[in-house]
């Protein structure tokens, strides 16, 4: 290979490995990078539009650019007996992944069966509509269905207030509708096996993307669930490291974390009991909670009563570790741990 196609296919690789995160000033970054006239990047960019790598939308000052799919595939699955997620991994979905890396694969297979199966047997819908894309760079898998919606059925399932405590309780692991015949585990370590995982349902829409949780509001009200998948195809994640994170040999799923935001309401400040014991409900199931203060500004000293002395107390072998939190709320924890009685700090 001449140094001149060499340099060719590194200018290429680069807009290609670019363009998701640059949409619209590609041009301009690869003229920076490599010295080129905007002429001359131009002339790249509408060659990968000719071999279909590169869609190209826009007048010439709104232009944007975006990758076009490797392989996808959009199908439809009437929910009967005889619809099996394994088979639907084998026959559609494995396919698309040729030459992906077997941590990769490992990921997408937990992923995928656990969210089909999920909608097979727990959304009371009558189909499930499967879109997966494979780019240059990554891979989304989609898994939508007619039912019930996820949030719907877990707060009434459990009687809840409403959407928000459902994705509080599904936040923390071990939840499920039908404690029979699942552990309710497959969402959660899902959620932390994808580089972006999103469940939509309802008004809400709530999901893990870069070691951060997010909650959205939809803006309307649609019906079942949709979960969103995405993982980079340079990850080195694996399902076995996920696994190791949250669980111990001999105690199995015993680690979870909780985003405190989710036990707000708006913009209330977390300042009661209730709020407290709210998220504290069912985490007594784990040995080690750590509770992520991220975007959580200040809390009262009843809440933190409730969670760092009264449910301390009552359950010895659970440990409760903040994390991310502020160094007012850190001083408050640490007073409180270090033996304040509940009279002291009403």
């Amino acid at each position: 290979m001449s140094l001149k196609k060499q340099k060719r296919d590194e200018i290429k690789a680069f807009i290609l490995f670019n363009i998701r995160n640059h949409p619209s000033d590609i041009v301009h970054i690869t003229q920076q990078k490599y010295g080129l006239t905007r002429p001359s990047v131009l002339r790249y960019i509408h060659d990968m539009g000719k071999k279909d790598q590169i869609d190209i939308q826009g007048s010439t000052k709104n232009r944007k650019y975006s990758l076009k799919p490797i392989r996808s595939i959009g199908r439809v699955h009437q929910i009967e007996k005889s619809l099996a997620e394994d088979k639907v991994w084998r026959d559609e979905v494995l396919p698309l992944l040729k030459n992906t890396k077997s941590n990769l694969i490992n990921i997408c297979q937990y992923g995928f069966t656990e969210i089909f199966n999920n909608a097979i047997e727990h959304s009371e819908g009558t189909k499930i509509t499967l879109k997966v894309i494979v780019w240059i760079d990554r891979i989304k898998i989609e898994i939508s269905d007619d039912g019930v919606g996820i949030f719907n059925k877990i707060q009434k399932k459990y009687n809840l207030d409403d959407s928000m405590h459902a994705i509080l309780e599904l936040s923390k692991g071990k939840l499920t509708t039908e404690p029979e015949s699942h552990t309710g585990e497959g969402i959660f370590f899902t959620s932390r096996m994808f580089d972006v995982f999103m469940i939509v349902s309802g008004k809400l829409g709530f999901g893990h993307m870069r070691n951060l949780d997010v909650l959205t509001d939809t803006g309307k009200n649609i019906k079942g669930t949709t979960v969103s998948m995405e993982i980079s195809l340079f990850s080195e994640r694996t399902t076995k490291s996920v696994f190791e994170k949250f669980a111990s040999v001999d105690l199995g799923f015993d680690k979870t974390i909780v985003p405190v935001k989710l036990a707000r309401y708006g913009n209330e400040n977390l300042i009661s009991r209730s709020q407290a014991r709210r998220l504290l409900a069912h985490l007594d199931k784990f040995k080690n909670v750590i509770l992520d203060f991220n975007d959580v500004p200040h809390i009262g000293r009843a809440f933190a009563d409730e969670i760092f002395r009264v449910f301390a107390i009552a359950h010895p072998n659970t440990k409760i570790t903040p994390m991310n939190h502020r160094i007012s709320i850190k001083n408050l924890i640490q007073e409180i741990e270090s033996g304040k009685t509940e009279e002291t700090i009403k």
